[in-house]
């Protein structure tokens, strides 16, 4: 059959066409769009209403006179609850005491938990139960885990205080309203509380540790420290750093714990800017005041957030 009498059938040499095609589609970028926005509506709008309007809504009520009672009205005082903000002693004690317990308890935590993620890590007997029992702190409510440390911290039949006494310690003492022993106290507890999720973060970062590298680091002669600052500590920095960054951030903005242990007591020295943002809305009902409150911890939040962005930006950046 020669080339002119060939039956060409329709379509059959047609461009191919559809998302496989390479060509881009004739449908116009604004239903693209639409179509996009659909799919993303049913997790953005509870975001909407959940989050960004209680944060809006908490923004404008920091530039009012806003207070407990229904015949009272709400007047718009600009940045008046500021000003009084910036002459609070008492809120920057609080800040100050929420830096430290932020840092306490961090810090110990990550330490902690980055010695159990390696040992958990090891071929060990009965390894899975032993995870499996590093993670039940994280699974207790706070409210439970302050109630079950009250009980230990008790000053008269607290597990604690019981120790001493049958080691031969002394009587034991009131840890939880000593001056000098109530945040430490606390910190210990938020440690305790908060290291299984930093354990389970470490502990992922570490399986995805290549073998090789380890196995040649030691054929090479390379002890245990050295092949974890070689290759452990490279390949687990980045979880590390993120990891770190969000505890920060959560144990700042701690409230229950401390709330159920101490109640910010005694003498504020446990009162997390949290709890006194929280008792000058409901205990005096200043909600103007503590809505600036919130304003100033979110700031501080997001400056910080912002750093750790544009450090793992510029991280991303040098590899």
């Amino acid at each position: 059959m020669t080339l002119a009498n060939a039956t060409v059938r329709p379509g059959q040499h047609d461009p191919p066409s559809g998302p496989w095609s390479g060509q881009r589609s004739s449908a116009p970028r604004s239903n693209r769009n639409s179509g996009t926005w659909f799919l993303v509506l049913p997790a953005l709008i509870p975001i909407l209403i959940l989050s960004v309007g209680p944060l809006l809504y908490g923004v404008a009520l920091a530039f009012t006179d806003a207070q407990s009672g229904r015949t009272r009205s709400t007047q718009w005082v600009g940045g008046l609850n500021f000003q009084d903000l910036l002459h609070d002693t008492l809120f920057w004690e609080s800040f100050r005491i929420g830096l430290v317990w932020a840092v306490g308890v961090t810090v110990p935590q990550f330490v902690l938990a980055l010695g159990l993620a390696l040992l958990l890590n090891q071929n060990l007997r009965m390894r899975w139960l032993a995870r499996a029992l590093a993670i039940v702190p994280w699974a207790m409510p706070e409210v439970v885990v302050g109630i079950m440390w009250r009980l230990v911290y008790n000053p008269d039949a607290g597990v604690l205080n019981e120790t001493f006494r049958d080691l031969g310690l002394g009587d034991g003492r009131d840890w939880l309203t000593g001056l000098g022993t109530a945040l430490p106290a606390v910190i210990l507890v938020g440690v305790w509380a908060g290291m299984p999720q930093t354990t389970v973060a470490l502990l992922a970062g570490l399986q995805n540790t290549p073998h090789e590298l380890h196995e040649a680091a030691a054929l090479d002669g390379a002890g245990a420290w050295r092949r974890f600052r070689t290759v452990t500590w490279p390949a687990l920095r980045p979880v590390a750093l993120s990891i770190t960054a969000l505890n920060l951030i959560w144990n700042f903005n701690s409230f229950a714990l401390v709330y159920v242990l101490t109640n910010g007591g005694p003498g504020g020295r446990t009162r997390l800017p949290m709890l006194f943002a929280y008792e000058e809305a409901f205990r005096y009902g200043q909600f103007g005041y503590a809505a600036a409150m919130g304003c100033v911890m979110v700031a501080v939040i997001s400056i910080a957030l912002a750093f750790h962005l544009v450090g793992r930006i510029r991280g991303g950046e040098d590899q």
